[in-house]
């Protein structure tokens, strides 16, 4: 198996630039996941690793190969679609033994791939049926079964869960799930825009925005210690909550004052240049609680409320910035739309961007 080295990456089209300069090392056996909102290349990347997409500039190497110029069939890679792109008139075994087939390997040595993967992936006692005959998240197996028969060195997912109901996302990403634990010497690459996906199945998770890489970096990492507000606002759900401040008082903890002029101390370092200088406050709506006393954050009219049984999401108005603000408290609370709320959060969870964007937080 093997390991992906991406050295100063860039694609064009014409005069559209798409990626600039992507540099990553993605080691052998590692499950590697990129995110990002739609069009920030994600799946352009992925597919010029795959040879499906040619490279404008820089070097990619698999497993030490330079492999620029070299075809898709000689990579070593298989890919698994977001679409099945099964053929219909084959049988699922059939379907997963195509591209032996057609790379001429001998009928034992396919028999044993195709049974082996399907062992794998709890196929066997579908092998004779038609691709018509099985569920969407069967058919997404027999997808994956092919891509292992082919005995790649480097796996390649396509947002593969995409097109199944939640239900059969659940389910097939588990069957990921293990599959990753029983293949734990196959370097996997996965594109989704899924944030659960990713926290549950990365190694590591590549977050992209138009075409540069923002983060890269172990799920909890990213989610606990983002570097800027992108990757703060893209990884959770639902998304940080992002206030306007002004830095009062720079140091090794930092005063800063919220709109309407409320004064609150950040335990996050700061350099005596930010005095005075405009920056933003988040924490992350799961970390807020209801607080009755004169300890609070902030305080704000409730909105909406989201009753969703597990937790109930409080949307809140009354602070700076056109998007309300959210509260994700557990269990289900006696609120009303109109209520007025005080709100408060361990001081260690609070985060702080400077003007720029870049997390103060080291």
């Amino acid at each position: 198996m093997a390991g992906v080295v991406l050295k100063d990456i860039r694609k064009s089209y014409g005069q559209v630039k798409v990626l600039h300069g992507i540099d990553l090392d993605i080691e052998q056996g590692e499950f590697v996941v990129f995110v990002g909102p739609s069009g920030c290349g994600k799946s352009t990347l992925l597919r010029m690793i795959s040879g499906l997409e040619s490279i404008t500039g820089g070097e990619m190497y698999i497993d030490g190969q330079l492999v620029n110029d070299v075809p898709p069939s000689r990579r070593g890679i298989a890919m698994v679609f977001q679409s099945y792109a099964l053929y219909p008139h084959y049988t699922v075994y059939d379907n997963m033994a195509f591209g032996m087939r057609i790379a001429k390997e001998n009928k034992a040595e396919i028999d044993r791939r195709v049974r082996a993967a399907a062992d794998i992936l709890q196929l066997t006692p579908y092998l004779d049926r038609l691709p018509k005959a099985l569920s969407g998240g069967q058919r997404q197996r027999v997808a994956i079964g092919r891509a292992i028969c082919r005995n790649p060195k480097v796996f390649l997912f396509d947002e593969p869960l995409s097109n199944l109901d939640a239900a059969l996302r659940v389910a097939t990403r588990i069957e990921i799930a293990k599959l990753k634990e029983q293949m734990a010497d196959t370097t996997m690459i996965y594109v989704t825009h899924d944030q659960v996906e990713a926290m549950t199945l990365a190694d590591r998770i590549v977050v992209l925005s138009a075409g540069r890489i923002e983060q890269v970096g172990p799920p909890l990492e990213l989610y606990e210690r983002p570097k800027n507000l992108f990757v703060a606002r893209f990884i959770g759900s639902p998304a940080m909550n992002i206030i306007p401040v002004t830095i009062s008082s720079a140091g090794p903890e930092t005063s800063v004052a919220l709109a309407g002029g409320k004064a609150l101390t950040i335990p996050i370092e700061t350099p005596a240049s930010a005095n005075g200088k405009n920056a933003s406050f988040g924490i992350r709506p799961e970390d807020l609680t209801v607080a009755s006393g004169e300890d609070y954050l902030f305080e704000g009219r409730v909105s909406i409320v989201e009753a969703l049984g597990e937790v109930t999401l409080l949307y809140i108005d009354g602070l700076a910035g056109e998007e309300p603000n959210i509260a994700k408290i557990p269990g289900i609370l006696n609120v009303k739309k109109g209520d007025t709320m005080r709100f408060a959060a361990d001081r260690t969870k609070l985060h702080l961007f400077d003007a720029d964007g870049r997390s103060y937080r080291q």
